[in-house]
């Protein structure tokens, strides 16, 4: 007997509306550990209010639940300490630091000391910043990026890494759940090749990846499941070889009938 799973993120009614716009109605889907949901439908689908509403940071209808706790009425701020995180559609990082300096930023949730102790035991800081220093160094080579980038300012890094950085940075000291708003923008060939061994080795390590994505061989390559939207409502929901072929889908997202 097949003892049912708590899924790791669950939405649940989720809608969205700006003044008489409907962007999002009555929406549901969940992740569990070590799986890849991609999100995908027309431009205007919904697909980045449906992040925006997950991760509290427009006002919203409908639950949201993260390991079976109801994380509805959470500030965005504090989901990330929970282990929700996400990456945007354009590359986020401190342009004026390095790539490492960068990471080291986003490892202050758990590294950081705190001002009593800065100074009165400035030893213990300094221990802290060498082991942050050194674990920073160690995402960013798991994520992709190798050290003799490391100390470059993220503008002089090819545009393949940048990518890689801006998935690592919203990674930080660990997640629980990684959204991800159209990370292959841009990408192409190795780099592609890249984004795709890491998504999978995330998913192998038991991370929950949601993905919004235009590149369908992306999507169709990495994707336990797929959901899509159209015009703010879920249309359909399956398998990529179940969604390659839902006629309601070819006829809505692809623009002809099966």
């Amino acid at each position: 007997m097949t003892v049912p799973t708590t899924p790791l993120l669950k939405v649940e009614g989720l809608g969205v509306t700006y003044g008489a716009l409907v962007a999002l109605d009555e929406v549901d889907w969940h992740v569990d550990a070590g799986e890849i949901l991609g999100i995908i439908g027309p431009n205007g689908a919904g697909k980045s209010s449906c992040y925006d509403a997950v991760t509290h940071m427009t006002v919203r209808r409908g639950r949201v639940s993260l390991g079976g706790s109801d994380v509805t009425g959470i500030p965005a701020s504090q989901l990330a300490a929970r282990g929700l995180k996400r990456a945007f559609q354009q590359n986020a990082f401190f342009h004026d630091i390095t790539v490492a300096e960068n990471m080291l930023t986003v490892m202050q949730d758990r590294f950081g000391t705190g001002l009593l102790s800065t100074v009165l035991a400035p030893w213990r800081e300094a221990a802290a910043r060498r082991e942050a220093r050194q674990a920073g160094r160690a995402v960013l080579e798991r994520f992709g990026i190798p050290a003799e980038l490391h100390d470059l300012r993220p503008g002089n890094i090819p545009y393949g890494s940048q990518r890689l950085l801006s998935i690592a940075l919203a990674y930080g000291s660990g997640a629980r759940v990684l959204m991800l708003d159209e990370p292959a923008a841009g990408l192409g060939g190795a780099d592609m090749a890249k984004l795709v061994a890491l998504l999978k080795e995330l998913r192998a390590e038991g991370l929950a990846l949601v993905v919004i994505e235009h590149h369908m061989d992306l999507i169709m390559a990495v994707a336990d499941r797929i959901v899509v939207l159209d015009q703010g409502r879920l249309l359909a929901t399956g398998t990529p070889r179940e969604i390659q072929t839902d006629r309601r889908v070819l006829e809505a997202y692809l623009g002809r009938a099966a």
